[in-house]
């Protein structure tokens, strides 16, 4: 479980194994994360499965593949990584698994005096779980849904936000992980079940 609140940046290494394998540059602050434990890359939860010297090592699922961004990085592209929440941690954004739902498309960034309005195009089979002000996770990182439309959302991004994550390099037509959220999931399911 994670909170969409990124302290963390890494830079991608490569894919091994053909892309069954991903490798991740990562800073010292995060030396102390062992084999087996979870983090989430671009807002996909993947658990580390080995570590040399600064960089980590995560295997690739085809579904995760295919529902992510995370098998057309660039070389040094930077990413967004954040350890799992613990019982102790403040829940500054919203509740995310790192269970990425699909990919969108960035159709216009606008720049603000202070930070970005940005517009991602979402499939379809989204639309249940987005409402107005509502919580969404784009490459992992927690935003609030200030517009929204039946194919897009809008959201801002603020310099924080900005400064602290890979959104500041977004262009048109980039492809962005979104994760819609939980209690949203959850609650659609199980109006849809109980009234189908």
């Amino acid at each position: 479980m994670f909170t969409g609140i990124i302290h963390h940046q890494g830079r991608f290494k490569g894919y091994r194994r053909g892309k069954q394998e991903i490798a991740v540059e990562v800073p010292p602050s995060l030396s102390a994360v062992e084999i087996g434990e979870s983090i989430s890359v671009n807002g996909a939860c993947l658990s580390l499965i080995r570590k040399e010297r600064d960089t980590f090592f995560f295997d690739l699922s085809q579904e995760t593949l295919q529902k992510t961004t995370l098998g057309s990085f660039r070389p040094g592209e930077r990413l967004n990584l954040e350890l799992p929440l613990t019982l102790s941690s403040p829940l500054s954004g919203h509740l995310i698994t790192g269970h990425v739902d699909a990919q969108g498309k960035v159709t216009k960034i606008s720049q603000r005096e202070k930070g970005k309005r940005v517009t991602v195009n979402y499939p379809p089979e989204l639309r249940p779980y987005f409402i107005p002000k509502g919580s969404v996770a784009l490459n992992g990182i927690s935003l609030t849904i200030a517009d929204l439309s039946p194919s897009s959302i809008e959201v801002e991004l603020i310099p924080v936000t900005l400064e602290k994550s890979n959104l500041s390099n977004l262009k048109r037509g980039d492809s962005v992980n979104i994760e819609c959220d939980m209690i949203g999931k959850y609650v659609y399911n199980w109006i849809s079940k109980e009234n189908p």
